[in-house]
């Protein structure tokens, strides 16, 4: 589904009249907050596989610091492998990867085997140190589960199941505008969890390595 087909999904469920833009009118601008918010809170509960991407990294002599372009900061990671050395790389505290560079006297240069998240660069992307610190190119992968960027165009499809975002939405609209007799928000919210729990376990049986979510 699309932003737009999510907002008049929701905006049915209300008994309000469908919009031929997210923009039309406030009402359908406020539900399509919802509908990013909701997004947020599903994206957030499991490690869906539709959000999964490698993005990689090159790395060049001397330098140890690179920038995850595409990352944001709200990825997951799943694991990183230098694939250039045919290893999983660890992942190293701060204060480890602090004391590694200071300490490291005699081998500071060599193929990568530890990383380390240090900060986010001017586009809001993730920036990572390695060591040791290479000594010729070597391609970093990281596979991360990466958020699909706010919905903004009515066209755009949405990557996690559509079922409990729609879900979501509908019970932080109608817990914005009060019960008017239609579902109660308690209840439209339990829809939700056992709409979010259903497509969890759905996947859960086609990659049963991922055990575990978080159901907000």
């Amino acid at each position: 589904m699309n932003y737009l087909d999510l907002v008049n999904d929701v905006l049915i469920r209300l008994r309000e009249g469908e919009v031929s833009s997210v923009t039309d009118n406030s009402y359908s601008k406020l539900i399509g907050r919802f509908v990013n918010d909701a997004k947020r809170n599903v994206e957030d509960a499991y490690n869906w596989n539709a959000l999964t991407e490698t993005l990689t990294a090159v790395t060049d002599s001397d330098i140890f610091n690179y920038v995850l372009v595409g990352s944001g900061a709200r990825f997951r990671v799943l694991d990183v492998i230098n694939d250039t050395s045919n290893w999983f790389m660890d992942y190293k505290a701060t204060r480890d990867m602090d004391r590694i560079f200071l300490t490291s006297a005699s081998v500071t240069t060599g193929s990568p085997r530890w990383y380390n998240f240090n900060g986010i660069d001017s586009n809001g992307d993730t920036q990572v140190d390695i060591f040791p610190i290479p000594d010729g190119a070597y391609d970093i992968r990281f596979n991360l589960i990466v958020p699909q960027e706010s919905l903004v165009e009515d066209a755009t499809r949405i990557l996690v199941p559509a079922e409990p975002v729609i879900m979501l939405a509908y019970a932080k609209a109608i817990a914005e505008r009060g019960e008017d007799g239609g579902l109660g928000s308690s209840e439209a919210y339990s829809l939700y969890k056992q709409s979010l729990a259903d497509h969890v376990a759905i996947e859960m049986n086609r990659y049963p390595e991922e055990t575990i979510w978080n159901p907000n």
